[in-house]
């Protein structure tokens, strides 16, 4: 088991970070955290940001009561704030928002406001240090992201196919665009560090088709690799069927069905990863508690599909899956832009 202590070469891969999100000396800097959150992160944060002179605070809640049926795990979804006005005030009004919550802010109800302030916010995902640190942030990344960004956004159509049968069709007409290459250096930006996605949350009745899990794919909501096959049929969003023996499609079907709404079953967002840094097979390195899985979620050429909140769509619910799938060739348009789960072009 890691141990998780302050060390010199964590404070350092931290305060790497939050210099390319441009921390300048005496910048207020709010570190938001919950009573469940990793202590580690929350120090090596204060630490990494006292080193570049910026004056941190923390704001640390009482992390909520279980509402959901099941466990909830890496939705990018916290409730912890619980719309909690001064602590929305404080965060807003800050240069930088560390977020060390459990679950994240990116999907939080809070987060609109918070950056209408001129905040911007880093989601440190909750891993154990030594996962961030294999994972730094690359300044050569950006460039790739934002031109798989620009991609994304001119394609009418995604399609996405492998050997093992995955046949997905995407129409993107109205879909929110974006990525993510682990920092945030403007007022409104939001980044997650590990970083290195393209991704878009399509409108509504836009994804048709087969969803192939292979054995190798992961099931990031259950920190699981799969080792059964797995055939998900959707259709204008929803995964209408699940078709498979073995443990791996039962969790699935348990896990969907005890969301009782059907919400659980529709598409969140669609994307790529293209983190070269990132790997697939560290998810057997690591006990459960030390990861999040942000790093599967991020390694380069993985295709990212995920179940849950869609804002575009109009759907809000905590039911969530997050999959990435190894060897898919993705298509925007008539460019191939991931082949066999290989970056292409400009873009590897």
């Amino acid at each position: 088991m890691l141990i998780e202590r302050i060390e010199h070469k964590w404070i350092e891969a931290f305060a790497a970070t939050l210099r390319l999100c441009d921390i300048q000396p005496g910048d207020a800097v709010a570190i938001v955290a919950e009573s469940q959150s990793r202590p580690v992160n929350v120090e090596l944060a204060q630490l990494a940001l006292e080193r570049l002179g910026a004056r941190p605070y923390r704001i640390v809640m009482p992390s909520p009561a279980q509402s959901a049926p099941v466990p909830v795990r890496s939705t990018g979804a916290s409730d912890a704030l619980q719309g909690l006005a001064p602590v929305i005030a404080a965060l807003k009004a800050s240069t930088l928002v560390v977020d060390c919550t459990v679950e994240g802010l990116l999907h939080a109800a809070e987060l609109p406001a918070i950056l209408a302030g001129g905040a911007r916010v880093l989601m440190i995902s909750n891993e154990h240090p030594e996962i961030l640190e294999r994972c730094a942030a690359d300044p050569a990344l950006e460039a790739k992201v934002r031109q798989g960004i620009r991609r994304l956004r001119a394609a009418g159509r995604m399609r996405v196919s492998s050997s093992a049968g995955t046949a997905l069709d995407v129409a993107l007409g109205g879909a929110r665009v974006g990525g993510v290459w682990g920092w945030c250096a403007k007022p409104g930006q939001v980044a997650h560090w590990p970083g290195g996605l393209v991704l878009a949350f399509p409108a509504a009745g836009s994804v048709n088709g087969t969803l192939v899990l292979a054995p190798g794919d992961i099931n990031l909501t259950f920190k699981r690799y799969l080792r059964e096959r797995v055939v998900l049929s959707i259709r204008d969003d929803y995964v209408t069927d699940i078709d498979g023996h073995g443990l791996d499609a039962d969790l699935m079907r348990e896990y969907f069905a005890a969301w009782g709404e059907r919400d659980a079953y529709a598409v969140s967002h669609v994307g790529w990863g293209m983190n070269p840094r990132a790997r697939w097979e560290s998810l057997a390195c690591y006990d459960k508690r030390d990861c999040n899985g942000t790093e599967q979620r991020a390694f380069a050429g993985n295709f990212l599909y995920s179940t849950g909140a869609n804002e575009v769509a109009g759907r809000h619910t905590l039911g969530h899956f997050d999959l990435p799938l190894r060897h898919c060739t993705v298509a925007l348009d008539d460019e191939v832009i991931v082949r066999d789960g290989v970056l292409q072009g400009d873009l590897a």
